[in-house]
């Protein structure tokens, strides 16, 4: 049977994981990517390089953010939020941000070429000239949550 989650559930779930999916749509195309994420308990943080999702989100900034925790097919909880996406120009922030992402993932990565790859820097003064990266958040607006436990 389905049930919801309550607030700390939502809160703990969108915590906990690493990886989520973005949903956007603009002109016509719906687009879902997965994504790596840091969540703050107000504010998902993410990273990435131009291309589609980006054109995508900056055309039409409203947004869908799902992440999930499945054990098994009758054993799971998922989370859905709505927000905006919002581009973090100010060097400052994006550094304190990436660094957040990347002291996040980091214990989970197991070959030290794969952050280079994904755009993670050893020091947050390397952002900006080393690495061109778009460092986003997703504002927040609604959230709620699923589960099933048999």
């Amino acid at each position: 049977m389905l049930r919801e989650l309550n607030d700390y559930q939502i809160e703990a779930l969108l915590k906990d994981q690493l990886v989520g999916r973005i949903g956007c749509h603009a002109a016509g195309v719906t687009y879902i990517v997965p994504v790596n994420y840091v969540y703050d308990g107000t504010d998902i943080y993410c990273h990435s390089v131009k291309g589609m999702k980006i054109e995508m989100m900056r055309e039409n900034p409203l947004v869908c953010f799902e992440v999930d925790n499945i054990k098994e097919i009758t054993n799971w909880e998922s989370v859905i939020a709505w927000g905006k996406f919002e581009e973090i120009t100010e060097m400052e922030e994006k550094q304190k941000v990436l660094q957040k992402l990347t002291d996040r993932i980091t214990p989970y990565i197991m070959d030290d070429s794969i952050t280079r790859e994904h755009g993670f820097v050893d020091k947050e003064g390397d952002i900006g000239t080393t690495v061109e990266l778009i460092i986003y958040k997703i504002v927040v607006s609604k959230k709620t949550g699923r589960f099933e436990n048999r």
